[in-house]
């Protein structure tokens, strides 16, 4: 299992971008809501799972999609799974440490 992440870090922020891999390029719809899974924000670079664990671990801003991306960050506890979106059949959740 791998991943597409990127990682930003702005003023003291350090926003992390992460989808599954096999999603990157692909566009998801629900009523109003779109998110389109670009390379150029996720990033070119596949990440194994617990290199995507340490930088969900150090963020204080994250963007996650994806289904295997989204119960990862489950399971480390930075997402609570009844707060997670579903656009088409895509989960997608976000986290801010306050």
């Amino acid at each position: 299992m791998t991943f597409r992440m990127k990682v930003y870090r702005v003023k003291g922020e350090v926003l992390v971008a992460v989808c599954d891999s096999d999603i990157v390029g692909r566009t998801f719809r629900e009523g109003e809501l779109k998110i389109e899974v670009k390379e150029s924000f996720y990033g070119k670079e596949e990440y194994s799972e617990d290199e995507v664990k340490r930088e969900l671990r150090r963020a204080t801003i994250a963007n996650i999609t994806g289904k295997k991306a989204v119960e990862l960050a489950i399971k480390i506890g930075i997402i609570d799974k009844d707060r997670v979106l579903e656009i088409g059949e895509c989960p997608h959740a976000q986290m801010v440490v306050m």
